[in-house]
């Protein structure tokens, strides 16, 4: 069974920044791209930044285009995403999600989130 823990999530001023993670467990994490993705009170769900298996290929959303940065280190089986200039817009909780195929950005398998909060 595919399970997704995210940590890292906390309150930080603007301009702070954080590192979230997610530990994979449960089948082969290296074969999957990875994403993350955020939920802000009474907004829609919304892709934040994702990552090939490889680590070779990453995707960001334009609002967070050169303030976040995604990684993985499939020998530790987590990938994170680090979090730099934070905004008040950018208070969410985060959820790390995993395609359910290889060579598939159709994300299939999510984690419980982490709140991120950032003060003005």
């Amino acid at each position: 069974q595919v399970q997704l823990v995210e940590s890292g999530g906390g309150l930080v001023q603007a301009g702070g920044s954080l590192r979230l993670s997610c530990a994979a467990s449960g089948r082969t994490f290296s074969m999957y791209a990875m994403g993350w993705f955020r939920q802000a009170p009474e907004k829609e769900r919304e892709f934040v930044a994702g990552i090939s298996s490889s680590g070779g290929n990453t995707y960001y959303a334009d609002s967070v285009k050169g303030r976040f940065t995604i990684s993985r280190d499939n020998a530790e089986n987590t990938v994170y995403l680090h979090m730099n200039s934070l905004k008040p817009e950018d208070t969410a909780v985060y959820y790390c999600a995993s395609a359910g195929r290889p060579f598939s950005y159709d994300y299939d398998y999510w984690g419980q989130g982490t709140q991120v909060t950032v003060s003005s």
